[in-house]
């Protein structure tokens, strides 16, 4: 398993520590490169030149995006840089006997443009085959549009070769990469083991008092990084639309974007809505336990977002059987709302309509135990390990 980071809540990371034990189910061991390797993601190689977030590669990326001015020495200095990783990247891929390279995202989306060509360039010195897993793409993200290295990006986002399949999470991204490479990627959607079920009882009445709610509040649980691609003043105007005592609570550490926290705060303020953050922990398994306790205690997930690759949160809503509600976003439409997903679904905005349908729904408990009942099953038939036995664990013994 190769990216820029396998550690904490963000979906890259979330996916791969839910792959690894259908994986190893298969026969297969795993071993881990990447910047930065949290809990759970052993044995392998941490090269901290290879995070998206280091000094060094965050002086890069103001360069080569944000403007459609020619840097003269810029090619220069990324191939510079690839160069001094590609050494460890081999190392790795020797040391630990690789056979099959699995590459999350980083032949993606640009976000690390040495690591990308060092690790094409690895691979085609070793000989070793790669799965490309594209959990999101550069064209798909307007802060990628103007490029100072258009040649860098068309040729390793992704790379096309002859020794790389390529796995993507939804069907618009399936038909944008056949277009543009000619290649039959397989499609796999966000998985969670919806045979076996959680594998631990949820403890919801403890993160509630962590958060500081009480038992008689509305609990509005936002299962998603703090970051303006989530939508999150929808939930805020829902929270506000249902009026007190009703508490949006965060299971996602606000520390990325701080300026998107003040202004959900100043909004929060302003339609006299309480914000909890209440960060869970991450575990090895990506899910659980924390995660279960946060969505035990919610009486609503809310996943509003304008765009996703897939949609973690709303996997994990059927997952542990919570009620939704969800923007249609545009995957949602294509991919997710065909399966039969119930949900109450807003169109971009919160209606009178929204609010009064949410109202409803937390009335009624018969009703809730319905939806979360036939989302379960829908999550089984779509979402499950199986898909990964059927979809994923041929193409990494394809010879």
């Amino acid at each position: 398993m190769i990216s820029t980071r396998f550690a904490g809540l963000d979906g890259v990371s979330l996916e791969a520590a839910k792959l690894a034990p259908v994986i190893r189910e298969a026969g297969h061991d795993i071993a881990w490169f990447a910047g930065e390797l949290g809990d759970g993601f052993r044995p392998g190689v941490e090269v901290p030149g290879a995070h998206f977030d280091s000094k060094e590669n965050a002086a890069l990326q103001t360069r080569a995006f944000g403007s459609d001015v020619t840097d003269p020495n810029l090619e220069r200095e990324i191939r510079e840089r690839a160069s001094a990783l590609k050494p460890d990247v081999v190392r790795f891929l020797r040391e630990f006997d690789i056979d099959v390279a699995y590459v999350h995202n980083a032949l993606s989306i640009p976000m690390q443009l040495p690591l990308a060509i060092a690790v094409t360039e690895a691979l085609v010195d070793t000989g070793v085959r790669a799965v490309g897993h594209h959990h999101d793409f550069g064209w798909e993200k307007p802060r990628f549009r103007q490029c100072a290295v258009p040649g860098i990006v068309d040729t390793f986002f992704p790379p096309k070769t002859d020794r790389l399949d390529h796995v993507v999470i939804n069907s618009l991204a399936a038909s944008t990469l056949a277009e543009r490479t000619g290649s039959k990627p397989t499609l796999l959607p966000n998985i969670l083991d919806f045979e076996r079920g959680p594998e631990w009882a949820s403890e919801g009445a403890s993160y509630r008092r962590r958060a500081g709610v009480s038992e008689d509040a509305t609990l509005l649980l936002q299962p998603t990084r703090v970051i303006e691609r989530k939508g999150i003043e929808a939930t805020i105007d829902l929270a506000a639309g249902l009026g007190p005592p009703v508490v949006v609570v965060f299971s996602h550490p606000a520390d990325r974007d701080g300026g998107y926290w003040s202004t959900l705060v100043a909004l929060a303020g302003r339609s006299n809505v309480e914000l909890v953050s209440c960060p869970v922990s991450p575990a090895a398994s990506g899910t659980q336990p924390w995660l279960g306790d946060a969505f035990a205690a919610a009486d609503l997930v809310c996943f509003p977002s304008i765009q996703e690759g897939y949609g973690n949160a709303l996997v994990e809503a059927l997952f542990f059987r919570r009620p939704l509600f969800v923007n249609a976003y545009d995957v949602f439409l294509a991919d997710i709302a065909p399966l039969g997903v119930d949900a109450v679904v807003m169109e971009a905005t919160v209606t009178d309509d929204v609010v009064a349908s949410v109202r409803r729904l937390l009335s009624s408990p018969s009703r809730m135990r319905q939806m979360v009942e036939h989302n379960y099953q829908v999550g089984l038939e779509h979402m499950s390990h199986t898909i990964v036995r059927e979809r994923l664990i041929p193409l990494l013994e394809h010879r």
